[in-house]
C-alpha cells in the first residue's frame, strides 16, 4: 500500500513539474510576443526623441537672446522660491 501512495505521489509531482515546464515556455512565448509587438512602438519613440532633441537644439540656437533670459528668470524664480521657504522655516523654527 506504501508503495501505490508512493508512486501516487510521484506521479503528482511529475505532473506538476511538466505544469511548471509549460508555464516557463508559455513566458518565454508571451515574452517575445511582447517584445515583436512592442519593437515599433519602442522605435518610433526613439525616433521621436532624437526628433525632440534636436528642434530643441535648433530652437536654442535661433532664440539665444530669448532663452538667456527665459533661463535667467527661472534661475532668478528658483532662488526666490529657495528664499521664501528659507525663511519660513526659520519662523517656524523660532516660533
Amino acid at each position: 500500500m506504501e508503495s501505490k501512495t508512493q508512486g501516487k505521489a510521484e506521479k503528482v509531482f511529475q505532473d506538476i513539474g511538466k505544469g511548471i515546464d509549460e508555464l516557463i515556455k508559455d513566458l518565454h512565448r508571451a515574452k517575445e510576443k511582447m517584445e515583436v509587438e512592442y519593437e515599433d512602438e519602442i522605435n518610433e519613440l526613439k525616433r521621436n526623441k532624437e526628433t525632440l532633441k534636436s528642434e530643441f537644439k535648433d530652437f536654442k540656437e535661433n532664440n539665444k537672446g530669448k532663452w538667456d533670459e527665459v533661463e535667467k528668470s527661472l534661475h532668478n524664480a528658483a532662488k526666490e522660491v529657495q528664499n521664501a521657504m528659507e525663511a519660513l522655516f526659520k519662523k517656524k523654527k523660532e516660533g
